[in-house]
């Protein structure tokens, strides 16, 4: 006689916890940016996934880290930049220009301003391949470490999330247009800018479907382009690969680092600056999360806290 599947019973306390964070979310986001079908559907994910299993609970409790970003990122909208400071268009342009301007026959132009045109098929394409790297490959990367080291695992996280609220915190102090509006608006200010999908409309065109136009569609502000946290989220990656000691997955981490950093500039979506500082800001939160994950304290006690509870 086959026995019955245990019937699983969750505290009230809990059940009604995860609703009010639900609710909750749902009428903040309703508030603040509006009501969208993703909500309701990271609600469902979340509470499907932490009621279904132990192991998916788990797996949505350590990834709730990332979710927390992309509420933080969403919400975005509700709060421009450029109504706290103004924006930084052209003093930005005529320093990369300075540092990084590259003499042409015509005068000197930004790196961005030279591959517009001198462009090529392969390079579209490849620059297309390696900005759909840039949340795919954190992303995987952290589910793999999820089920191979959960320490490695939430350091990983934290350090993403450290690394995106460094980036925040600069995207209001120091608002940037990226060099695509230069090329589209010159030096004047226009506020809520749609956004663009720059030189990566090239690749859109190559494979015949708006992959980049519906993506960009949906960003929070165009004035963040200082720094590029596309440029930062592969060093993270790379670095706690190396960390782990794989080897031969740390290579295609490297090409792909080197990949987007180099797609950001020839789609004139960054500047050379802005990609400098996507990489500044990632050494600056692998060093916190490293720092402050090894040092006795507070932090100490709620990464114990944390990993206790997904392990």
């Amino acid at each position: 006689m086959l026995k019955s599947a245990p019937v699983v019973f969750f505290a009230p306390r809990t059940v009604m916890i995860t609703t009010l964070i639900s609710v909750a979310y749902l009428l903040l986001s309703i508030l603040l940016v509006g009501f969208k079908t993703d909500q309701l559907v990271l609600i469902g994910i979340f509470n499907g996934m932490y009621y279904s299993s132990g192991i998916t609970r788990k797996f949505i409790t350590g990834f709730s880290i990332f979710i927390v970003y992309w509420i933080i990122f969403d919400y975005m909208k509700a709060f421009p930049n450029y109504t706290f400071r103004d924006v930084h268009i052209e003093e930005l342009y005529n320093a990369e220009k300075t540092l990084f301007g590259i003499t042409t026959a015509t005068g000197r132009v930004t790196p961005n301003e030279f591959f517009l045109q001198h462009h090529f098929r392969a390079g579209d394409l490849l620059s297309g391949i390696f900005y759909l790297c840039w949340v795919p490959v954190p992303l995987l990367f952290a589910g793999y470490l999820f089920f191979k080291d959960r320490a490695l695992f939430l350091q990983f996280a934290l350090a993403f999330f450290i690394v995106n609220m460094i980036g925040f915190v600069v995207y209001y102090i120091y608002p940037a247009a990226p060099p695509w509006y230069v090329q589209e608006h010159q030096f004047n200010f226009i506020a809520s800018t749609p956004g663009n999908t720059g030189g990566l409309k090239r690749f859109d065109e190559l494979v015949g479907a708006p992959v980049f136009q519906s993506l960009y569609a949906k960003g929070s502000n165009v004035f963040a382009a200082m720094p590029s946290l596309h440029s930062s989220y592969p060093v993270i990656v790379l670095y706690y690969g190396l960390k782990a000691r794989y080897r031969y997955i740390s290579i295609i981490f490297a090409v792909i680092m080197a990949g987007i950093w180099c797609s950001a500039v020839y789609t004139s979506h960054h500047y050379v600056l802005d990609v400098l500082a996507g990489i500044c800001c990632a050494i600056t939160g692998i060093f916190l999360i490293e720092r402050m994950v090894t040092r006795a304290g507070w932090f100490s006690g709620f990464f114990k806290s944390y990993l206790h509870k997904i392990i």
